[in-house]
């Protein structure tokens, strides 16, 4: 949503990159005043959240009715250029990305942030210096337990845990169900669930088991088929129980004494 342009703060000579938002060209009236509010409210989770692979928020205001963020300007290439099947990285370097994005993940969750659209797009990786960093927590909401937020659906489906597609109240181990479709196509080059139309989609995610990673790709590490059952299990409960527990059993699955 919106438009990121490179730009360069003229305050302090730093280079930015600044998302604008035309708020007032998508809505008006109290729907408007909805949006700047849920946008401002976002924009101050995301400013918050200070850790090496997490995006760093600088600036957030609105001008003319276009609101804005300024962030870090970020090198390097969204993780989709890695998921297609000719460009996969090397497992050993696919899994330990993902263990450093789990532990990122963990830190937020403890800031009651839930990311809610973890895919390749959102993740900046850049290979020469290793950098990366998960990106666009626009749609990030705080958790609240006091509340239930039913009946919306936000995201890339194909990335969406089963609760989120029903509409579900989501923590934090619905970020970490993204994260593990996020790794399995990182590993394959293909989605764990695929479906030709989205009812379809919805169905297979919510109640159909995914194909085994190995079946897949037979040479990839015995330890990750039962490391999948648990981090794309149905029910949030059965799941890895947060982002440094994921982590961890990646880098016990990548460890040179496994082999």
């Amino acid at each position: 949503m919106g438009v990121v342009y490179r730009a360069r703060d003229p305050m302090i000579n730093r280079e930015v990159a600044l998302k604008a938002i035309p708020l007032a060209d998508e809505f008006e009236g109290s729907e408007l005043e909805d949006a700047r509010t849920k946008f401002f409210r976002e924009a101050e989770m995301a400013g918050r959240l200070s850790h090496p692979h997490i995006v760093t928020i600088y600036d957030a205001g609105e001008d003319h009715g276009t609101a804005y963020i300024a962030m870090e300007l970020l090198r390097g290439q969204h993780l989709v250029e890695y998921t297609a099947a000719e460009r996969l990285l090397p497992s050993a370097i696919a899994l330990e990305i993902v263990a450093r994005l789990a532990a990122a993940l963990h830190y937020a969750h403890q800031q009651q942030v839930v990311h809610r659209d973890i895919k390749p797009a959102n993740v900046m990786f850049d290979a020469p210096s290793g950098e990366l960093k998960i990106t666009d927590f626009g749609i990030a909401r705080l958790t609240d337990a006091g509340r239930t937020r039913t009946g919306i659906v936000l995201g890339t489906p194909s990335f969406m845990s089963p609760e989120q597609l029903q509409g579900r109240a989501v923590t934090g181990r619905s970020d970490l169900f993204s994260l593990a479709v996020t790794l399995y196509q990182l590993l394959t080059g293909q989605l764990p669930f695929r479906a030709d139309s989205m009812p379809a989609l919805m169905l297979k995610i919510a109640h159909e088991p995914h194909v085994p990673v190995r079946v897949v790709r037979p040479d990839l590490p015995d330890g990750l088929d039962g490391f999948f059952e648990r981090a794309l299990a149905k029910d949030p409960a059965a799941r890895i129980e947060s982002g440094a527990a994921f982590a961890q059993a990646l880098r016990d699955i990548n460890s040179p004494e496994r082999a």
